[in-house]
């Protein structure tokens, strides 16, 4: 991207990146990105939280960092040092998460240093954070890091009501009326493609009815 475009980029709008990363180009049910967490660790609504949350905190600190030292690092080795500013956010998150939420720490385990390794955080430093200015970069990390913690509340709670009988822990119906394949590996590819295919229906509902008010506008 030359300059011109870098600068033109940096001047969307709030809304605009607020409907791509939560609606239009949602992480999780557009970009299919982060598939690792969002099938492990979404057995229930609790887990799914804290996974979304750590990795839209992750995501909104690091574009930041990565915004600001831009001009600064070299194109050859920019994934490389994409990959040390990470991690070095991934480290004060796990180390945060086992002072202050030891449960959440616990439950989740491996899933949290491999935070560094989702192409989303990757993705969202290479083609926004070197390119932008850092409160775009910031605001794109928020938008796109809760576009993905709604993507995982959405798919850990149809996994847990259906396939446990309860949500955030409540008992919901009785177990023995649960679907267990849901909560299991194969469930959640399941699952999520049932959401994907839900998401995508009603994101096509809503073009749908823009373009016919734009077309009753202009006649």
């Amino acid at each position: 991207m030359d300059s011109k475009n870098s600068k033109e980029s940096s001047n969307i709008s709030i809304s605009t990146l607020a409907k791509e990363g939560i609606l239009t180009n949602n992480p999780l049910f557009i970009q299919v990105l982060g598939m690792c967490p969002a099938l492990a660790t979404t057995t229930s609504a609790v887990n799914g939280i804290g996974m979304g949350l750590s990795t839209a905190a992750v995501l909104i600190f690091s574009n930041f960092l990565i915004s600001l030292l831009r001009k600064f690092i070299p194109r050859q080795i920019r994934i490389a040092a994409y990959i040390v500013v990470i991690a070095g956010f991934v480290t004060m998150l796990e180390m945060f998460l086992k002072a202050y939420i030891p449960a959440l720490h616990k439950s989740l385990g491996l899933f949290i240093p491999l935070i560094v390794v989702n192409c989303l955080i990757l993705a969202r430093a290479e083609s926004f954070a070197s390119k932008n200015k850092p409160l775009v970069s910031v605001l794109d990390g928020l938008f796109m890091g809760l576009g993905f913690a709604l993507g995982l509340f959405l798919l850990a709670s149809m996994r847990e009501i259906a396939g446990a009988g309860t949500f955030m822990g409540m008992k919901i119906f009785p177990a023995e009326y649960a679907v267990r394949v849901i909560v299991s590996p194969a469930g959640a590819f399941i699952s999520l493609g049932i959401l994907i295919a839900v998401f995508k229906a009603v994101m096509l509902i809503i073009d749908k009815k823009g373009r016919a008010g734009g077309d009753l506008k202009r006649k």
